[in-house]
């Protein structure tokens, strides 16, 4: 997969392994990210987590000529993680996204990104939340859908304006109703409007993806 500019590679992996793949996973983290893993309530997400984890360290670890081990994280204020200061020079940019077993991640060289994936369901509020967090464009191009194709459209938005956010890097400090996607099912994912901007002019790349069946994903990336 490639933007105008620059390659953004996207890898897609189940997390669903056999306790012994998890205690070698397990092996590959930080004790911060050990002891992250003990907070879990629940045996599965904390097995989702390790898997989770070390693949993204061995995914980096091949594109930074490192060990797995030796992948170091920092935090910025909202969370999002990226690589430490040392790793600075390989412009390296990375984003991780999970739903249930299947876990997406994206990387780009020179470029900030951000990737989202959901199982396509139908939720009891979903006209609340698109009332709530959509733009008026988008929740009103998510109501003039077919009651059929509406939990598509639904997170066909959702994960792009998420992928957008997280691209962003700044939390909620791009207020999701002052941008537009596209969201019809089959129509290609866009940014259409941030702010004052059309899409076309704001320096935006967007795409999406089925990543398994029953699952959507988006990329964004800011040029």
């Amino acid at each position: 997969m490639e933007t105008t500019d620059a390659p953004i590679e996207v890898v897609i992996t189940r997390l669903a392994a056999e306790p012994e793949a998890v205690r070698a996973s397990a092996a590959l983290l930080s004790d911060a990210e050990r002891h992250r893993a003990r907070r879990f309530a629940f045996e599965r997400d904390a097995s989702r987590f390790i898997v989770a984890r070390a693949r993204l360290r061995q995914l980096l670890a091949q594109r930074l000529g490192v060990r797995a081990q030796a992948v170091e994280f920092e935090y910025g204020a909202y969370g999002k993680p990226v690589l430490s200061r040392r790793f600075a020079d390989s412009d390296l940019h990375f984003n991780v996204s999970h739903c249930d077993d299947v876990a997406a991640y994206a990387f780009s060289c020179g470029h900030a990104i951000g990737i989202d994936v959901e199982a396509v369901r139908e939720i009891s509020d979903a006209d609340n939340i698109a009332a709530r967090y959509f733009s008026r464009l988008e929740n009103a191009t998510y109501r003039s859908l077919e009651p059929c194709d509406r939990p598509l459209g639904f997170f066909n938005c959702w994960t792009r304006k998420e992928a957008v956010v997280k691209a962003f890097g700044h939390g909620l400090s791009l207020p999701l109703d002052r941008f537009d996607v596209t969201l019809t099912p089959g129509e290609p994912a866009k940014v259409l409007r941030v702010e004052d901007t059309p899409g076309d002019a704001s320096g935006w790349w967007l795409d999406s993806l089925s990543p398994t069946a029953g699952y959507v994903a988006a990329i964004a990336s800011q040029a």
